[in-house]
């Protein structure tokens, strides 16, 4: 009989919910399913749990953890881990967990794996190079450290209800960060939605010549921006479209290597993606295979994308399409 874990900060939203219902696939017949939480406050997240058939909740509350910050995090984490006697640990692969997973599990005394894709009782999968090659691993040391990528299992769905929490003692290092507030770009400036409905990916096309022998950067800027914030879609690039500022060409100015997507960027997991003004190079395509549902628009009929990359492929101008498509969205507000 394992003791199995499901390890998060009170307010990790949908990435725990997920977590959740992995871990509660854990539990065997004759396991122990425990929630630990930390945060400022436990007690409302811990409701929203209480029908997943925890044996109980334990949590680590307070001013002190109410912000991410290693040392105060690592210690609640440590803390729960070992009140729990824990087998197997499942956390959501949130920035604030992953900050923190390896150094606990050292601080345990067991191993971490990171960027798991799956869980299942004989063991865990997860991607290499570049999301090329599927593993599937089994430990058997104990603790095991399972940090879940989000988007890779159903959320939890119980009913919520009212638990009681058992309080943690923490006894905390000396802090030396302060945290003093969180700066962050306005929700317009915000391109970057891993939770949106929609990935939007702009190519290298936007920036190109058009069929009356100019560049429209601006209007390809305007177009792209307009149609994000109507949707709140996730905006992605190509590689050769960030590439371009190194280049010396004019480029869109809300873009960057963060937006990138495919082998040498992300792997985003959004239901719904449109590819614009891209060929459907592989490298590019790659970071695409965990998208629902994949369309794209381009004006080369035997692009990549039309060689089995994509449900719908529409051969036509993306500048025309987008526009049409944003003065409908705009009719409808």
């Amino acid at each position: 009989m394992e003791t199995i874990l499901f390890l998060s900060h009170a307010n990790a939203g949908k990435p725990a919910l997920e977590t959740l219902a992995a871990a509660i696939s854990l539990k065997r017949d004759d396991g122990t399913l425990i929630v630990g939480l930390f945060g400022e406050d436990v007690q409302t997240a811990a409701n929203q749990f209480a029908g997943c058939g925890a044996a109980k909740f334990l949590g680590v509350a307070g001013p002190d953890f109410a912000q991410a910050r290693y040392a105060s995090d690592a210690a609640a984490a440590e803390a729960l881990v070992k009140a729990a006697k824990a087998a197997i640990v499942v956390v959501p692969a949130t920035s604030r967990m992953n900050r923190i997973v390896s150094g606990v599990a050292h601080r345990c005394g067991g191993r971490a794996d990171t960027h798991v894709t799956g869980v299942s009782a004989t063991g865990v999968t997860r991607w290499y190079y570049r999301q090329r090659m599927e593993a599937s691993l089994t430990r058997t040391q104990r603790p095991w450290f399972i940090a879940l990528d989000p988007g890779c299992h159903t959320p939890y769905t119980g009913e919520p209800g009212t638990v009681t929490v058992e309080s943690v003692p923490v006894t905390l290092p000396a802090i030396r960060t302060t945290v003093t507030g969180v700066k962050a770009p306005e929700a317009s400036q915000q391109t970057i939605r891993p939770d949106a409905k929609l990935l939007f990916v702009a190519g290298a096309g936007w920036t190109k010549k058009q069929s009356d022998g100019q560049t429209h950067v601006p209007e390809a800027a305007a177009l792209i921006m307009g149609f994000l914030n109507a949707t709140k879609a996730s905006l992605g690039s190509s590689k050769s479209l960030v590439d371009l500022s190194g280049e010396g060409q004019a480029v869109l100015p809300f873009m960057s290597h963060l937006n990138q997507v495919g082998q040498t960027g992300s792997t985003p997991r959004h239901p719904k993606g449109l590819s614009t003004c891209c060929h459907g190079e592989e490298p590019h395509a790659v970071g695409w295979r965990f998208i629902g549902e994949r369309r794209a628009i381009n004006l080369d009929p035997n692009c990549g994308w039309a060689r089995g990359k994509t449900d719908v492929l529409y051969v036509a101008d993306a500048f025309a399409v987008m526009s049409k498509v944003n003065e409908l969205l705009s009719a409808r507000t």
